[in-house]
C-alpha cells in the first residue's frame, strides 16, 4: 500500500459525499443487490484504517448485510460479477465482529451460485470457467459452437477468490474452496491467453469480438500474481504468463497521460461496448483503472 494521505483524504471525501450510503438504496442501506453494496468494501477499509473506528462509516453497510443474515434467502448472486461485489464484505464483517456466521453465509451464497443458479450452477467444472449468468447456460453457444465465457465476468470471480483469501483468517473453514477455485481458473485461463499477452472478451471464441481487452486481462493476472505470492501457483510456470500480460497492457493500453485503452465498457457479454479500441473512452468504467492498479501492486510484490 502507498500510504499517501491525499488518497485517504479523497476516499473520505467520497464516503462523506455519499453519506456512507449504498447505491439505489432506501434509507442508505435497504438493498440486497451486490452492485449496490459494493461501496461497503471501501467504507469498511476506511473504518479499519481509522484508529477511532467511526461507526457511521459502516452503519449502512452493516445494516444491509445484517438484514440479509436474518433471512434464509441465499440466491441473490445470480450473476457472477456479484461474487466480487459483495462476497468480500461478508468476510470483512466477520473480521470486524468476530462472528463466523458472516463467513458461512458468504460461502452458502457462493456455493448456490456455483452449483444451483441456472440449470446446474454457473460454474462449469469441465472447463474451470463460469457462465456470466443463466442466459449463457447451454444450449447457448458462441458463433464457433463453444460455451460463452465472458472475460471480465470470470475476472471478477478471480478477484473475489484472491480478495477472500486475503481477508479471511488463516484457519477459516472454507479457504480450501477458494484456493482450489483460484488455482483451477488460473490453469484454465493460462491455456487461452493470446500470444500478445491479452485475453479476448470471449475466452473460448477468439472470433467473436476478438482483440485486446484490458479489464479481464488485469483481473486474471492480479489473481495469478496473488497465487504466486501465496504459494498456490508455481512461479516458474505463471510468472511468464503474468509478465507477458502486464507488459502488453503497459506497452499497448497505457497512454502517456495515464488514460487506459482497450477497456470494454459495462455489460455482460462479448458484444457489449464494442469496438474496444486504444482510443475509446468508456463512460464511467473506473474498474479498468482499479484492476490495472491491483495487478501492478500484486506484481510488484511478486518481483
Amino acid at each position: 500500500m502507498n500510504p499517501q494521505q491525499r488518497y485517504i483524504d479523497y476516499a473520505l471525501e467520497w464516503g462523506n459525499k455519499h453519506e456512507w450510503g449504498l447505491r439505489n438504496s432506501a434509507d442508505g442501506w435497504k438493498t440486497r443487490n451486490a452492485d449496490n453494496q459494493c461501496a461497503g468494501q471501501a467504507y469498511i477499509f476506511l473504518y479499519e484504517l481509522d484508529p477511532e473506528k467511526p461507526e457511521h462509516y459502516i452503519a449502512n453497510i452493516k445494516s444491509s448485510i445484517d438484514s440479509m443474515m436474518v433471512t434464509d434467502k441465499i440466491d441473490d448472486w445470480n450473476w457472477i460479477d456479484a461474487i466480487q461485489m459483495a462476497m468480500p464484505i461478508f468476510a470483512q464483517m466477520g473480521n470486524i465482529t468476530g462472528d463466523s456466521a458472516y463467513y458461512n453465509r458468504a460461502y452458502d451464497m457462493y456455493m448456490y451460485t456455483k452449483l444451483q443458479h441456472g440449470d446446474n450452477g454457473l460454474y462449469n467444472p469441465a472447463d474451470s470457467l463460469w457462465w456470466r449468468d443463466a442466459d449463457f447456460d447451454p444450449p447457448y453457444t458462441e458463433p464457433n459452437g463453444e460455451d460463452c465465457y465472458w472475460s471480465r465476468g470470470n475476472g471478477w470471480v478471480v478477484v473475489a477468490m484472491a480478495r477472500m483469501l486475503d481477508i479471511l483468517p488463516a484457519d477459516e473453514t472454507h479457504r480450501m474452496e477458494y484456493e482450489t477455485m483460484l488455482v483451477e481458473m488460473s490453469y484454465a485461463l493460462k491455456k487461452v491467453q493470446r500470444e500478445d499477452g491479452y485475453w479476448n472478451v470471449s475466452l473460448h471464441d477468439p472470433s467473436n469480438y476478438g482483440g485486446k481487452e484490458l479489464t479481464g486481462t488485469a483481473m486474471f493476472i492480479y489473481g495469478m500474481a496473488y497465487g504466486v505470492n501465496n504459494g498456490l501457483l508455481n512461479r516458474e510456470e505463471f510468472e511468464p504468463v503474468i509478465l507477458n500480460a502486464w507488459n502488453a497492457m503497459v506497452n499497448d493500453s497505457l497512454h502517456p497521460n495515464g488514460f487506459l485503452g482497450f477497456v470494454q465498457g459495462t455489460g455482460k457479454e462479448p458484444k457489449e461496448a464494442q469496438p474496444v479500441t486504444y482510443e475509446r473512452e468508456p463512460d464511467f468504467d473506473d474498474y479498468g483503472l482499479g484492476a490495472f492498479l491491483m495487478a501492478g501492486a500484486e506484481i510488484y510484490k511478486m518481483l
